[in-house]
């Protein structure tokens, strides 16, 4: 009992698939196309159009006479035949020479040669050419529509494929079927499979069968060619299906490798935002610890204060000792996964050791700047890591390009420009975009210690092929 409940747990799933895959079938949506390129969706509706167009041709010709290939060699098999004698006699006598009125309740009236036109108007006057020249047409009608509502076109194909041999039309070939009709069967069958999930798929894999099989002559000649066509659709499905299967498993890839780029990008940015409340943590723990050691020291150093602000100046002491251990354990989460740095935060003056550094490993680059230029301690860290981040950038996208770097002030901000020129022979990209390995987030890291000052920063191509990187840091703000 236990084996038979499992057994059924397991069919339940499965059961719940094969109905949605049979619901998606009759009466789901068609999925939309993902189209690579524009190009390439253009060349798909140019090249659908134009198949269009053949297989109506070959639908007409189908069935606007039975003999028409041994009508073309008679007419063609004479001397001196023009193009145009061949096509107009091939016609005439596909439409004049022999015409059948079938009846759905059986049997059917062959007129020959003049006398098909004056039974015809008495029976039904023009009814049959037209009917057979609308049906000729209709099995087309589902073509167009593989573009972009494959599944819809199958459904008219496949219902044709269901009605057409009630039409009791003899085909070319004497075929229950336009042959035109079972290739754009498979047009849109293949079309619709591989954007549809695999139940769809076999599903219309089944469906397609009922009528092949339905209308399929039940002597042996009739049931083999049956069977032959079963096994090449068969077969086609099945290579649709791994199609299908290969291009889910690239569009899988794809997604992942851009969920993976947005992840990389979004760690960048938390990386470098730690590294800069970290150089931030030493900029601020500086002023805060001469804070505490003035408000300590105020006491003995100034004579006369009475006991009440001999106290102001223990609470503000020991009030910057506490926001200097809550910082402390701040920057501990912040370099939980890095030894603390020993060295000193950098100064704006200490550009030039840095342009020096950048000199000896091969960059040409040449400051202007002022010989002494006092700024806070947190504008003079943002300046000299956005002029770091630029040349670092500047050596590994543009080597060899010669490097300017040029520091000005007011009396509310300073001004930073570095500008390089192309390279040679490798192509300028933009700065954290190029080709070094790995992406690159320079121009992230540098908005966002603009953005912590309150500052503007610009980056982008020059006229000469070059790169520029500009920024305004505000002092009074700092």
């Amino acid at each position: 009992m236990s084996g038979a409940a499992a057994a059924a747990s397991r069919a339940r799933p499965l059961a719940a698939v094969a109905l949605g895959g049979l619901i998606a079938v009759l009466a789901g949506r068609d999925t939309p196309a993902r189209w690579r390129s524009p190009w390439r969706r253009r060349a798909a509706h140019s090249g659908l159009a134009l198949a269009t167009v053949v297989l109506i041709v070959a639908s007409l010709i189908s069935v606007t006479g039975i003999g028409l290939p041994f009508q073309i060699n008679r007419l063609t098999s004479g001397p001196s035949v023009g193009r145009a004698k061949v096509i107009g006699g091939v016609f005439r006598q596909a439409v004049q020479s022999t015409v059948t009125v079938n009846y759905v309740m059986g049997g059917s009236i062959r007129l020959h040669g003049g006398a098909a036109p004056h039974l015809l108007n008495l029976l039904m006057p023009g009814g049959v050419v037209v009917f057979e020249v609308l049906t000729a047409l209709a099995v087309v009608a589902a073509l167009p529509l593989a573009a972009r509502y494959p599944l819809l076109g199958w459904r008219i194909a496949w219902l044709l494929l269901l009605l057409v041999p009630l039409t009791r039309i003899d085909w070319l070939g004497r075929w229950r079927w336009n042959p035109v009709q079972i290739v754009v069967l498979l047009v849109v069958f293949c079309v619709a499979g591989r954007r549809q999930p695999r139940p769809v798929l076999w599903w219309m894999w089944a469906l397609s069968l009922i009528p092949w099989w339905l209308w399929a002559d039940k002597n042996q000649s009739g049931l083999i060619v049956s069977a032959l066509g079963m096994v090449a659709f068969t077969a086609a499905t099945l290579a649709v299906d791994a199609m299908r299967s290969r291009r889910h498993t690239q569009d899988a890839l794809a997604d992942q490798e851009e969920r993976t780029e947005l992840e990389r990008a979004r760690r960048a940015v938390l990386e470098e935002r730690a590294r800069i409340a970290r150089e931030l943590h030493d900029v601020v723990a500086h002023h805060m610890s001469l804070v505490a050691v003035r408000a300590e020291t105020a006491p003995y150093r100034l004579a006369g204060l009475d006991d009440a602000v001999r106290g102001e100046f223990g609470s503000l002491s020991e009030t910057a000792r506490e926001a200097l251990s809550d910082m402390r354990r701040l920057l501990g989460v912040l370099r939980y996964d890095q030894p603390a740095g020993r060295s000193p935060q950098p100064r704006l003056s200490d550009l030039p050791e840095l342009i020096e550094t950048s000199r000896k490993a091969g960059v040409p680059v040449r400051l202007a700047a002022p010989p002494a230029l006092e700024v806070p301690s947190g504008v003079g860290v943002c300046a000299y890591r956005i002029v770091q981040e630029s040349l670092s950038n500047a050596g590994r996208h543009a080597p060899g390009a010669a490097v300017t770097v040029t520091v000005d002030h007011d009396v509310d901000a300073v001004l930073l420009r570095v500008a390089n020129g192309p390279a040679e022979p490798v192509d300028l990209v933009e700065i954290g975009a190029g080709p070094a390995p790995g992406p690159g987030h320079g121009l992230t890291g540098m908005r966002e210690r603009v953005a912590l000052l309150g500052g503007s920063l610009s980056a982008g191509p020059s006229p000469d092929g070059g790169f520029v990187v500009s920024a305004l840091l505000p002092i009074g703000t700092a």
